[in-house]
């Protein structure tokens, strides 16, 4: 089982992912590690759900999510320890591979 991570532990691994991030970074929303993505199309926003869900699968870690035409809303944390843990970033960082 997963860690939760300390204050200090997210603050360093989301200054990590956001360096990936582009000019829309994550965030932390309701202690949750929080980012919306836009797509050009539906078509690409569901493509890129259905390879993040894959990942999902593979990491037995599934993100929260709401999706409407080109955008979807990312809310992950770690249900099992009440918080945010490495797999969130885990799958963040996934997330951040796939989108480009």
């Amino acid at each position: 089982m997963p860690n939760k991570l300390s204050d200090k532990e997210i603050n360093h691994h989301l200054q990590l992912l956001n360096e990936k991030a582009g000019d829309n970074k994550w965030q932390i929303k309701d202690d949750k590690l929080h980012k919306t993505f836009t797509f050009k199309s539906f078509i690409r926003a569901f493509g890129w759900m259905t390879q993040i869900a894959i990942w999902a699968e593979k990491l037995k870690h599934h993100p929260e999510w709401f999706n409407v035409y080109n955008k979807v809303v990312i809310d992950l944390t770690t249900h099992d320890v009440n918080g945010i843990s490495e797999l969130d970033f885990e799958l963040a960082s996934k997330m951040e591979q796939f989108c480009s």
